[in-house]
């Protein structure tokens, strides 16, 4: 890495290196012409017919001020002729080389620009053009980033008004019901008290999920870790999504690993595959089945739940661990809470130090969670 930024500035070092020795060698260059003429008295000669241009001074009186005052302090001239000469020639140096300086200002002039023009500086600046081009860019993704964040955020609130008031409403309107009907035949009150607390857990499911990912984007969450048979825990969130799975039509194929262990927050990891198996039902064709497998590397404890489903662009695959993102922009309720469930998956990984990704094609959608393995584990 130091060899490639060391010829990324060699051109830059050299030109500099260059301008510098010429401007040396022509300080002494042009000093050691003034000495050569002065020694040989081209110089007196010049001064003398100087001072016999001024009125009352005759050739004698001449050439008697040049050789006391001039000829007889020569070392003092010559000595401030040296100075002089180096100091202009450092000017000439400095002036040519603050020409750089304000080209980069001007590329930081270009940076702070909101425009996506490319910042052009000479060619021996070539390594400064690119530090500066890519810093416009993280700048701009940055900014684009944000504005993402807040428009999800916008309409996190819209969608959470809306998800939010379709189960509150038909709370309302039961218990509304309930009480304007006091003598309504216990069957039917049944019912509806049963309807209204499916309303209100679900309103409950969603408000949770909107405090959850709070909490983790603020680190309020501590991972409690220990050993985990991964075998049983897939096989037993299988069994607790069979209603759901069922009510579509689907059914689970295990394919995971024998004696398979990690090291993990057992709560936290259950709500991970909990999420993804969620999402593979709610967006698995009817009647499909849905393959969850499990395996250990030497590394890494591999986690692969794979559904039949349409299958996502790339340009919406990418987004599918975004906050506030949902792949269904209908917002029909039966597919989806407030878009936060794969969110909140992706930070659980993140905090046991794994990964989490996605895939599709052929109508095939697989969701791949990494986890390390743990030293005491592999031991």
């Amino acid at each position: 890495m130091k060899n490639h930024k060391g010829e990324e500035y060699a051109f830059f070092q050299k030109k500099i290196m260059r301008r510098f020795c010429f401007h040396i060698f022509a300080s002494v260059f042009i000093v050691l012409i003034l000495y050569l003429f002065f020694w040989r008295q081209r110089f007196g000669d010049w001064i003398v017919s100087v001072l016999e241009c001024f009125p009352k001074i005759t050739h004698e009186q001449a050439f008697y001020i040049y050789h006391n005052y001039f000829r007889g302090y020569r070392e003092v001239f010559f000595a401030v002729a040296i100075i002089l000469i180096f100091v202009f020639m450092a000017w000439r140096l400095f002036r040519w080389m603050s020409r750089y300086f304000k080209e980069i200002d001007q590329g930081i002039d270009e940076l702070l620009k909101d425009d996506a023009a490319r910042i052009c500086l000479s060619l021996e600046m070539l390594p400064f053009e690119r530090k500066l081009n890519a810093v416009k860019k993280e700048l701009q993704d940055r900014k684009a980033e944000k504005a993402n964040a807040e428009r999800r955020k916008d309409e996190l609130v819209m969608y959470l008004a809306h998800d939010i008031r379709t189960p509150l409403t038909s709370v309302i309107g039961y218990l509304s019901l309930l009480e304007e009907e006091p003598d309504m035949p216990m069957e039917q009150r049944a019912r509806h008290v049963h309807i209204t607390l499916e309303k209100a857990n679900r309103l409950e499911e969603m408000i949770n999920e909107f405090f959850e990912i709070t909490r983790l984007n603020s680190g309020q969450i501590q991972l409690v870790k220990e050993a985990i048979d991964l075998c049983y825990m897939l096989v037993q969130l299988c069994d607790e999504a069979s209603p759901a799975l069922d009510a579509h039509g689907n059914s689970v194929v295990l394919d995971i690993q024998e004696d398979l262990t990690v090291y993990a927050d057992p709560d936290k990891m259950a709500r991970v595959f909990g999420n993804i198996l969620k999402n593979a039902a709610a967006y698995s064709f009817p009647g499909t089945e849905i393959h969850v497998s499990a395996r250990r590397t030497e590394t890494d404890v591999i986690m692969t739940i794979q559904n039949r489903g349409k299958t996502i662009p790339p340009e919406k695959l990418s987004l599918l661990f975004d906050k506030f993102y949902r792949l269904d922009s209908s917002r029909v309720s039966d597919t989806g809470g407030t878009g936060l469930g794969l969110a909140i998956a992706k930070e659980i990984v993140s905090l046991h130090d794994g990964k989490i990704e996605a895939s599709s094609e052929n109508e095939t959608v697989s969701f791949t969670v990494r986890l390390p393995l743990n030293a005491e584990i592999i031991s």
